[in-house]
């Protein structure tokens, strides 16, 4: 059926004739779409809208808020090469749950790295009959792309723009910039209007911070060490050079994950001054903290890193205050052993095996508990030092910013800015991110007073691994809709997921694959 109405006495959506930047705002609504777009935006419940129309009606439970679908630009899918870290068909599934429903994939961690039109072709051709909602490409600028036209190239082909890293990357096929190839770099992406994303940490600096840290005893197991190793200052000197190059440049540059508060001036002053320079943060940031991180509990290293609670009130700050514009996952998930937590090892050891079902296996070990702290606090064992780096979170940003929004006199209205309407127009995207008249009618409800707690293996990511394992969170996302079309139902009750493919799944994800999502008016368009 073509025709959708849509009715809910909670909703976040946009007023009539409202421009680009407009809050949202909350109240019942009636909404009608044809094919896959949103027609008609009526305030209030409205019986006979559908009139004439040979419509279905989806009436949403009063104690749930109908919002847009939720626009993570910032996700690390790995695949194809590292699929065993996570793969298209399980994040997609994992976003859909979380309300997410247009993601933007990282160039990284995936082999071959997302640096040429090859590469690109490679990875679309893996992910084409696996994606279950709308999946978009970054491409990478690294110091072999440079002056070669594959910038250029990947920009036509559809791409949203190019990531770059100031340090070591963590993978060596994807190789950092030189402050010099960063000005080579956005005079190039400058001459094409198009968007340089960094991540922002300077390695001279950390280079020393972890050499003192080295003398005395190393990054160990204790996630002090791991903090002292990744100084607030490394981010301040990077987003400043970042800033004088897009100043120099006049190349738009965005700043990915910032974790240090103490750059937000700094960000602001340049955006004052007419640079074309934003910033995100992540769920993890604005939740959690360094006080709480037990030792071995390696399940929250990321990079840049979990800072103080002071610092995370004073990311809230700027995000309020709109220097931070959007609030994305920064999904970067791995394997168990890729953790390094002590019990993986031994487990595997023991039976003689190595394969991620005994890694999973071993994340329930005592002093564990599926990958949070454990009840009794004593973390994994694992080390910060050999740990990769990475936070899975796709599928729960929403209720992770939502619980901490909340809790700070902020409502439902602003999380859908940040997390749906900003990052949407940030990336070109304005066709969605909102509920109004010309939009897609990418959608979810939103049980927002419900809560529920995060059993990690009810999670649909790939790896089980998470910073969240049994925190209780609010904001149950209940069905997501894209074009209107039903992409996930919420189990009646809590369940590992089935297979890709299975009655059970199906159940769950309905919806058939979706085609990719190119960067408008680019020549693959």
């Amino acid at each position: 059926m073509s025709t959708r109405i849509f009715r809910a006495e909670q909703a976040v959506y946009l007023p009539e004739d409202a421009e680009t930047g407009t809050r949202p705002v909350l109240g019942p609504v009636t909404v009608v779409i044809d094919g896959e777009i949103i027609v008609s935006v009526t305030p209030g419940l409205t019986s006979d809208i559908h009139a004439g129309h040979d419509a279905e009606i989806i009436d949403v439970p009063a104690d749930q808020v109908l919002i847009p679908g939720l626009v993570d630009t910032h996700v690390h899918v790995n695949e194809p090469g590292r699929t065993e870290w996570e793969g298209f068909s399980s994040v997609t599934r994992a976003a859909a749950s979380g309300g997410v429903t247009t993601l933007l994939d990282m160039p990284l961690n995936s082999i071959p790295s997302t640096v040429t039109v090859a590469a690109l072709d490679e990875k679309q051709a893996v992910a084409k009959e696996k994606v279950k909602v709308n999946v978009g490409f970054w491409g990478g600028a690294v110091p072999e792309n440079l002056g070669t036209g594959d910038l250029k190239a990947l920009w036509d082909r559809g791409v949203f723009g190019f990531k770059c890293f100031l340090l070591h990357s963590g993978v060596d096929e994807f190789a950092p910039l030189s402050t010099e190839q960063l000005h080579q770099a956005m005079t190039e992406i400058a001459e094409f209007d198009g968007l340089l994303i960094v991540h922002a940490e300077d390695g001279d600096i950390i280079d020393e911070a972890t050499a003192h840290v080295d003398a005395a005893g190393g990054v160990d197991e204790t996630f002090d060490s791991f903090l002292a190793s990744r100084p607030s200052a490394s981010e301040a000197k990077a987003i400043a050079t970042v800033i004088a190059a897009a100043e120099e440049t006049g190349c738009r540059a965005h700043i990915l994950h910032l974790s240090d508060s103490g750059s937000i001036d700094q960000i602001a002053a340049a955006q004052e001054r007419g640079v074309r320079i934003t910033a995100e943060t992540c769920p993890h940031y604005l939740s959690l903290f360094s006080e709480e991180i037990q030792n071995g509990a390696t399940q929250y290293k990321c990079c840049p890193p979990i800072r103080t609670a002071g610092n995370r009130e004073r990311l809230w700050k700027g995000l309020v205050d709109g220097v931070i514009g959007t609030v994305v996952s920064d999904h970067s998930p791995c394997t168990a052993e890729l953790k390094r937590f002590a019990e993986v090892a031994e487990a595997q050891a023991s039976a003689h095996e190595n394969n991620e079902l005994t890694a999973f296996a071993a994340l329930a070990a005592k002093g564990n508990d599926l990958g949070a702290g454990g009840a009794d606090h004593r973390g994994s064992g694992g080390s910060f030092g050999t740990a990769w780096g990475g936070i899975g979170a796709v599928e729960l940003g929403l209720p992770v910013v939502w619980s901490q929004a909340r809790l700070r006199g902020l409502g439902i209205t602003d999380v859908v800015r940040w997390m749906c309407q900003n990052p949407a127009e940030w990336a070109g995207l304005t066709d969605r991110g909102a509920i109004q008249v010309g939009r897609r009618a990418d959608l979810a409800q939103v049980s927002a007073d419900d809560a529920f707690v995060v059993l990690p293996e009810n999670l649909n990511q790939r790896n089980k691994v998470t910073a969240y394992a049994q925190r209780a969170l609010a904001g149950v996302v209940t069905r997501s809709y894209i074009g209107g079309e039903t992409v996930y139902v919420r189990p009646a009750t809590p369940q590992t997921p089935a297979a890709a493919g299975e009655p059970g799944d199906l159940a769950v994800f309905p919806a058939d694959v979706r085609p990719f999502t190119l960067r408008p008016s680019s020549d693959a368009q």
